[in-house]
């Protein structure tokens, strides 16, 4: 099976799902793809950040992705795509095409993930029972939730063969699988609906027990705190917190006082300060700290990379150049730790996740 996901926290937690099934799993940046790279066996997890490009990069992106791997002779392979559980993205456009460049007839859209409070009913999407327009999404800088009924989110979906059944339960997801699951239908939409997905999949796979075994020290680890909303970490390791120059628009990252690197090989990268907004502003933050990261690294490569939120993860292994990954644990449902090919271990936390006990 792939399954593409436009970013890549989404796809670290379908890899977190599908590990914790029992499937041998692979995680792969967009730019990494080709035919050789997507395993036979087992599921490949591609990440793309479409979410963040316009929507014509975004169709580009997804075209010259799928089209190498559903060419001729390509039809038996299984199609998933992760999208955003708030309706967020490029919704209609990717899985237009999608289908024009894989021979998918129609799509099922079902954002729902029940067991999160997230659900479709009478065609409106709730959340914890409030109709998504009156929460915090509403106020989102790119894709704003300004109305509650799918049909006005997204109203060419139906001329576009594209599906949006309600769904209040897994009950519910497991009856719209059995209904549309014949070959033709391309599935899009949370993790609840992957879940479920792979419960009515025959796995042929092995697992791969011994991956299990995974790495957890923090004796050398970088710990990236992605967002201005993160709380202070108290983890023995020390802090070095973005200067305020740096924050305001200044390039040059040798005013980032890391030296504590140095003697302890392990050090909290944090951004203290919340006054900057815009798309601009968060740009050059995940930019910064990708580069700071990268300086690191290339005096001493630690153990671990932990890394909070979805864009500065992107911006940070796309700096590093790291874009191949086996998933080795799913620490909680998100929170992904997985192996890239040099054996330093990366951790994925969301950004709206709290930080909890060590990972």
């Amino acid at each position: 099976m792939i399954v593409i996901a436009d970013d890549i926290t989404g796809a670290a937690e379908i890899a977190g799902i599908a590990f914790s099934k029992g499937q041998e799993v692979r995680l792969l940046c967009s730019h990494s793809v080709n035919c050789d790279s997507v395993a036979v066996n087992g599921i490949t997890v591609i990440a793309t950040d479409t979410r963040s490009t316009s929507e014509a990069e975004a169709v580009a992106e997804t075209r010259h992705l799928v089209s190498p791997l559903f060419g001729e002779g390509d039809g038996g392979r299984l199609l998933f795509k992760k999208t955003d559980s708030a309706l967020r993205g490029h919704v209609v456009a990717e899985l237009t095409a999608l289908m024009e460049s894989t021979g998918y007839q129609r799509a099922v859209y079902l954002p729902a993930n029940p067991t999160k409070g997230r659900v479709i009913k009478n065609g409106l999407y709730y959340i914890n029972k409030v109709p998504i327009h009156e929460t915090a999404f509403s106020y989102d800088p790119e894709f704003p939730a300004k109305t509650s009924v799918l049909k006005e989110r997204f109203p060419d979906a139906e001329a576009n063969g594209i599906i949006m059944p309600d769904a209040e339960s897994m009950d519910d997801i497991r009856t719209i699988i059995g209904l549309y699951n014949d070959g033709k239908t391309l599935f899009a939409g949370a993790a609840d609906l992957f879940s479920a997905l792979l419960e009515m999949t025959p796995n042929d796979t092995p697992h791969l027990s011994s991956l299990n075994s995974h790495h957890s020290s923090l004796n050398s680890a970088i710990i990236l705190c992605g967002s201005t909303q993160s709380k202070p970490l108290d983890w023995g390791i020390p802090i070095a917190p973005m200067p305020r120059d740096i924050y305001d628009g200044n390039e040059d990252i040798s005013l980032w006082d890391t030296s504590a690197y140095k003697e302890k090989h392990s050090l909290i990268l944090t951004m203290p300060y919340t006054h900057r907004t815009g798309k601009a502003a968060a740009v050059h933050l995940r930019t910064m700290m990708a580069r700071k990261t990268k300086e690191l690294i290339t005096y001493h490569r630690p153990d671990h990379l932990i890394i909070e939120g979805g864009a500065t993860a992107w911006a940070t292994l796309q700096t590093l150049g790291w874009s191949q990954f086996q998933i080795v644990n799913q620490i909680a449902p998100g929170v992904v730790q997985m192996r890239a090919e040099n054996g330093t271990y990366i951790t994925l936390k969301p950004g709206s996740y709290p930080w909890g006990r060590k990972v």
